[in-house]
């Protein structure tokens, strides 16, 4: 008996994706505290291969263009994020099943292993928007718009867009559906982050036009051979705005953590 097959594209794809996120849950269980022993090597790298099903081997990022590169990413930036799911503040169900039975310590661990591969960068995506639209987008990256009061991604990202340990990620090196994605999902209220929630207020001062904009001009650069997040926040530079799991030192000031 044949197996009757989907029409829908995209039901093709959920169902696939369903698979995978569901083979990923099992495979991390199972390397997580607790769990019986493999008989092979038993080491954090060993236990997170599950993860790379859909982050991509050594934490790459994979061609789909919506799960991200989780490689060279701040720890403490990492760390939020698995207490994000695990806390309800982003909403994905099967990286909530994943996270939910794991401590603290042992996200910290997954957290720090991530952040320390240093692996090769993809090269950029081909844009696909018009010249002006990635003039827009370049401006909101390194002035902002005042009108409405929009902050530029620099001050907070960098000036090389690279990121600022221990919290703050890279935009460099990531799909353009990713981006485009996640700044939709803040803007909707369909993802947060720790309160003062920053992302949510940038994101709410974007149209969807500039949300365009933004994802295709960030998407359409290369990251710099050797690039880097900052290990610390730069003496004598403040947030413009106040933002939850941030140090002290980059806080506005009169904002205490």
């Amino acid at each position: 008996m044949s197996i009757p097959r989907l029409q829908n594209p995209l039901r093709q794809s959920r169902l696939a994706l369903s698979i995978c996120h569901w083979a990923l849950w099992l495979a991390c269980l199972l390397g997580a505290p607790g769990a019986h022993a493999a008989p092979f090597e038993d080491t954090l790298a060993q236990r997170l291969q599950g993860c790379t099903v859909c982050h991509g081997a050594q934490g790459r990022a994979t061609p789909n263009g919506y799960q991200p590169r989780l490689a060279g990413k701040p720890a403490g930036y990492l760390f939020h994020q698995l207490l994000n799911f695990r806390e309800g503040r982003r909403d994905y169900g099967p990286m909530t099943a994943l996270v939910d039975p794991l401590s603290d310590a042992y996200l910290q661990d997954i957290a720090g292993y991530f952040s320390s591969l240093d692996v090769p960068y993809p090269p950029p995506q081909a844009t696909t928007a018009t010249p002006a639209t990635l003039q827009r987008g370049e401006q909101l990256v390194r002035r902002g718009d005042a009108d409405a009061a929009t902050p530029a991604c620099q001050q907070c990202h960098g000036e090389s867009m690279m990121g600022i340990a221990p919290s703050i990620p890279g935009l460099l090196g990531l799909p353009r559906d990713y981006l485009n994605a996640q700044l939709g999902a803040w803007r909707s209220g369909k993802r947060h982050a720790q309160s003062p929630d920053c992302m949510a207020k940038v994101a709410r001062s974007l149209s969807v036009g500039d949300i365009d904009a933004l994802s295709q001009w960030l998407a359409a650069q290369p990251v710099p051979p050797g690039a880097k997040p900052l290990h610390e926040w730069p003496a004598g530079r403040k947030m413009p705005v106040a933002c939850g799991g941030v140090s002290v030192e980059a806080a506005p000031t009169g904002v205490t953590r």
